[in-house]
């Protein structure tokens, strides 16, 4: 039985991620793909866009059952957000 799973470090997920990224999602995104997820297979470039990250992953793995998949939040350089974020001035 084949087992699945990450074949690649950390690093190389990143680096592969970020490079297919800019080179064939960004040029085609939308402004209202802003916030939205996309899920990347880094070996074959294939990707997709969702507003739901499990959606995203889901349809790409639908199509590559065994993707290796980077997940990245559409216009922001993090997934999630945790805590107040910016604090507001007091009225």
């Amino acid at each position: 039985m084949a087992t699945h799973g990450p074949r690649y470090s950390k690093e190389e997920f990143e680096k592969r991620g970020d490079a297919i990224y800019e080179a064939k999602v960004r040029p085609h995104l939308k402004k209202k793909d802003h916030g939205k997820f996309v899920a990347i297979d880094i070996e074959t470039g294939d990707y997709e866009i969702a507003a739901r990250e499990l959606a995203a992953c889901d349809r790409l793995e639908a199509r590559i059952p065994d993707a290796q998949i980077w997940l990245m939040r559409i216009g922001s350089p993090y997934l999630y957000h945790f805590g107040a974020g910016k604090a507001r001035a007091k009225p």
